[in-house]
């Protein structure tokens, strides 16, 4: 099982420079996010990257969220079809994508079809996310359509997003559940329920991210687990290295079955490390 490094979490850096940070802290990858960066639309830039680093890319990204409607192109249809053939060229094994926004009623219509097709065209995985309600005091509105919740619908695959988890209130392990072994991606922060999504460090919150990794672990899923978390109050560089360390050494940690080197009731987490753009969804 690998453990990549989205590149949404250095934000506000750059695609290369989250290449960079994942080969010097030894994760096994990267998910590229497709955002307005330029490098992160470009194949080519990013297999240079990959080569360069001697990181693969592992995910792709799709570019759903609200500052990219205008990125690869304004059809959400084409901007799949390029996911996927980036996924193609990269070698990445999932391309996550998010449910339609309710306005993009054509999209939102066809959607659940839609997905399966393209799902059968490819031996990529389509990972649709869970998403959220989105609040503001004491009102709450429906942005996603079907649902923010993708399993009340029919999809191949899913991806868990424990951020999302807790911006929603919903029992994560619950969801897994429903999920079943169409769980095809995961993405590893953490949140305490807060109106944002706040994609912390895991273990600083309050979802049950050691429980999902030991059941990853234990049942031997055979997804991607991908470090996706909020590090744009780092004062520093190095304190931003610091917060992906501790959540690569979290995550191996509880990744490992138990009696395994590193797990509960083995030894320490991996490489000495202590186990001390989200949010625009």
């Amino acid at each position: 099982m690998k453990v990549a490094l989205s590149t949404a979490s250095v934000y506000p850096e750059s695609t290369a420079t989250a290449f960079e940070i994942a080969a010097r802290l030894g994760y096994d990858g990267v998910e590229v996010m497709v955002w307005t960066d330029p490098v992160s639309q470009d194949i080519e830039a990013l297999r240079r990257l990959s080569d360069f680093h001697g990181v693969p890319v592992l995910a792709v990204h799709a570019p759903c969220l609200l500052i990219t409607q205008r990125v690869w192109s304004t059809d959400p249809w084409v901007k799949l079809q390029r996911a996927r053939t980036a996924a193609e060229r990269l070698g990445a094994s999932t391309v996550v994508v998010h449910p339609p926004f309710r306005w993009q009623r054509n999209y939102a219509r066809d959607f659940v079809q839609g997905v399966w097709r393209m799902a059968g065209e490819t031996d990529v995985r389509f990972a649709v996310e869970n998403m959220f309600p989105w609040r503001y005091r004491d009102r709450e509105m429906l942005a996603y359509a079907p649902d923010w919740d993708p399993t009340q619908d029919d999809y191949r695959h899913f991806t868990i997003d424990l951020s999302h988890t807790a911006t929603s209130r919903t029992d994560t392990l619950a969801m897994v559940d429903r999920m079943g072994d169409r769980l095809g991606h995961v993405h590893i922060a953490d949140g305490n329920g807060s109106n944002k999504d706040e994609h912390l460090v895991p273990g600083r919150g309050t979802q049950p991210c050691a429980e999902l990794l030991h059941r990853l672990g234990e049942n031997g899923f055979d997804g991607h687990v991908v470090v996706e978390v909020n590090t744009r109050r780092a004062m520093s560089a190095a304190e931003r290295e610091s917060d992906l360390a501790e959540a690569l050494a979290y995550t191996r940690l509880h990744l490992a079955p138990a009696g395994v080197g590193g797990a509960p009731g083995g030894a320490s987490a991996p490489g000495g490390a202590s186990a001390s753009p989200q949010g625009q969804r």
